[in-house]
């Protein structure tokens, strides 16, 4: 196989090809399970915390180049392996994108959830107070 031109990847598509060709030439698709490359990815998110550890919230909006090619390289990675399970379980990812952000838009309204981050904490229709609907105990 020639070396990857990185010029060639200017699309999701040809990203998710690259990494299917990446994975076919070193006999890799066995290893790709969803639960394989879903181990891996959390692994790869939980790495991308590293270069912000014990940073304030303004240091991490101010990163040493140091710091900004550690996450750079980070969240290549995460990239990667999203993609190539997107791929393994044939899914779009611009349009699983798509419909996520259509769902959030009636799920957090702008009138609703303007300059409001209870949002994360507190749905609509769930109460601080209520407990969480989907513990074992209701």
């Amino acid at each position: 196989m020639p070396p990857m031109n990185t010029h060639e990847i200017d699309s999701l598509d040809a990203l998710r090809r690259h990494i299917r060709d990446f994975a076919a030439a070193r006999a890799w698709e066995r290893y790709h399970t969803p639960k394989n490359l879903v181990m891996a990815l959390s692994v790869e998110a939980a790495e991308l915390l590293e270069p912000f550890q014990w940073l304030t919230a303004e240091q991490s909006l101010q990163l040493s180049a140091e710091q900004h090619e550690a996450v750079r390289q980070e969240i290549a990675d995460v990239l990667i392996y999203l993609t190539r399970l997107a791929d393994v379980l044939d899914i779009d990812l611009l349009e699983a994108a798509a419909d996520k952000l259509a769902i959030n838009a009636r799920k957090y309204p702008v009138d609703r959830a303007h300059g409001n981050a209870n949002k994360y904490l507190c749905p609509p229709g769930y109460s601080a107070n209520q407990p969480d609907r989907d513990s074992p105990d209701d």
